[in-house]
């Protein structure tokens, strides 16, 4: 996916050094650039700053409307331990500094991001999914929606109301040197119900494998996962013991790498 300028990829490479280099000669750019950029690494950072500054180099009145939809260092939205950076904030500058005329990101994080970026719209998760499959799956499944923890219950509550289904509410302890979780909450009576955890990036899983196995162990009958980010850093099989199915609305993986079975991807769609 990389970057797109007005929905054509960037022509890029890396020098033997390391430095990226990219080249728009031959997009057609006219008052306005549209910018798409999936930035998974430092490299792709790199290369979304080298194509703004392109097109100001060849188009110096052109407006730059920029899509972030997984925004990078979005989960280090607070300085946790002595000595550490406060990681968003810098990515935030950094986006910040090319001065576009609008940033749309999917599904931040929390808050933080919105507040720390100029001109940010927000594609909201109860956006993403209003008219998705996974909308017509939780209401043809009955499906209950399950909120991880306290940081996604805002989001949880919108899209219960949005498509008038239950949604139970969890809570998690997190070791902050760490970030190994502690402990898992859930609600009681749940007995024979069937649930979709909603959030908004799964990288290992783990935090959703001890989620389902509290849920398991609490009598829930089969669960499923939607995440917009889905960066399975650990690949799906992980997953496959404790989800029946799971929804992104983007993923990380290579096409050769996704069950598409086991996963559905809605960007798109």
């Amino acid at each position: 996916m990389d970057i797109q300028v007005n929905k054509t990829p960037i022509q890029y490479f890396n020098f033997s050094g390391g430095e990226c280099h990219v080249n728009i000669a031959d997009i057609i750019i006219e008052d306005t650039a549209d910018i798409t950029a999936y930035l998974y690494c430092s490299d792709d950072i790199m290369r979304l700053a080298m194509v703004v500054d392109a097109i100001r180099q060849k188009y110096v009145a052109t407006k730059i409307d920029l899509t972030i939809p997984y925004f990078p260092y979005a989960r280090q939205d607070r300085v946790c331990n002595d000595g550490e950076a406060f990681s968003v904030s810098v990515m935030a500058k950094l986006i910040n500094a090319l001065s576009c005329n609008n940033v749309t990101i999917y599904d931040p994080h929390s808050k933080i991001t919105i507040d720390l970026l100029n001109n940010c719209s927000v594609i909201t998760q109860a956006k993403i999914l209003e008219n998705s499959i996974i909308a017509s799956d939780i209401k043809t499944r009955g499906l209950v929606l399950v909120s991880p923890d306290a940081g996604a219950e805002s989001k949880t509550r919108e899209i219960a109301a949005q498509l008038s289904v239950d949604a139970i509410y969890c809570t998690k302890t997190r070791d902050a040197k760490t970030g190994q979780i502690t402990g898992t909450q859930i609600p009681d009576d749940i007995v024979g119900q069937t649930f979709i955890i909603v959030d908004d990036i799964c990288d290992g899983g783990r935090t959703f494998i001890q989620l389902a196995k509290s849920l398991k162990d609490a009598g829930a009958n089969d669960l499923y996962l939607y995440v917009t980010h889905g960066i399975f850093s650990q690949g799906l099989s992980v997953l496959k013991e404790h989800f029946e199915h799971i929804y992104c609305y983007h993923c990380f993986l290579e096409n050769g790498d996704i069950d598409q079975q086991f996963l559905t991807v809605i960007e798109g769609e």
